[in-house]
């Protein structure tokens, strides 16, 4: 069974090892593992920047994700966006995704402040868009355009 709750400090090293594979999985990125593991600690222990959930199946945790928030002056509300999405290897394809996302999609529905939720997807992860759309997300309505300074 799996169970979803929020993430605490004593999870800071799964879900630095989780964005560390992500980025080399999704982009073939190396990231700096110290600027994630501060970025990670700041969000733990600043609720204002975002939250993180953890999914576990025997008291392991398999997988995590992080919302945070945008204010929409259009539905004078806060949409949550998914981010740093990932589920280990050896436990993909057996629902933990789907159960992070159902426990967001619970916390939307049931506080009326909140308008819905929104993700963004690598173009080429073909994997992750169709687990999405099997969870009745669409990307019909927006692109996404960045500019990032370089680090």
């Amino acid at each position: 069974m799996i169970k979803i709750r929020k993430a605490n400090l004593s999870d800071k090293k799964f879900i630095v090892s989780f964005q560390l594979n992500m980025a080399m999985e999704t982009e073939n990125l190396k990231l700096d593992e110290q600027t994630v593991i501060q970025g990670v600690t700041r969000v733990l222990s600043d609720p204002s920047k975002g939250q993180y959930f953890v999914a576990e199946t025997n008291d392991n945790v398999i997988g995590s994700l992080l919302t945070t928030y945008e204010w929409s002056d259009w539905r004078n509300g806060t949409t949550l966006w998914i981010q740093s999405v990932y589920v280990d290897t050896s436990h993909r394809g057996n629902g933990a995704y789907k159960a992070l996302y159902a426990h967001v999609k619970s916390m939307v529905q049931s506080d009326p402040n909140y308008t819905g939720i929104r993700l963004y997807v690598h173009k080429g992860n073909e994997k992750a868009k169709k687990v999405y759309t099997n969870l009745g997300m669409n990307g019909e309505h927006y692109e996404l355009y960045e500019w990032m300074k370089e680090s």
